[in-house]
């Protein structure tokens, strides 16, 4: 059974979390571009390695980023959104 650590409720099996996308952070849609801004909403790096991701723990309505390596699937690390230097 695959594992994933939720931040709050420790580990728990995958099929309690959903997906949530990648975490890129946003440009200031008051001051950029459009081009900046439709780059932003539209295109995504697909390249593997290491990404941060939005996930959901659903049994606890916990949103939290988690650190995975897309190439090898494996978590290097989970936090709350904010906490990335408590983690």
């Amino acid at each position: 059974m695959k594992l994933l650590q939720c931040p709050v409720n420790g580990t728990r099996p995958i099929s309690e979390f959903t997906y949530g996308g990648e975490y890129r952070e946003a440009p200031d849609p008051q001051t950029c571009s459009d081009k900046v801004w439709a780059d932003y909403v539209h295109n995504r790096h697909g390249a593997p390695g290491l990404k941060k991701e939005w996930w959901y723990h659903g049994p606890s309505g916990t949103w939290f980023i988690a650190e995975r390596n897309t190439l090898t699937d494996s978590v290097s690390r989970t936090y709350l959104f904010g906490q990335e230097k408590d983690a």
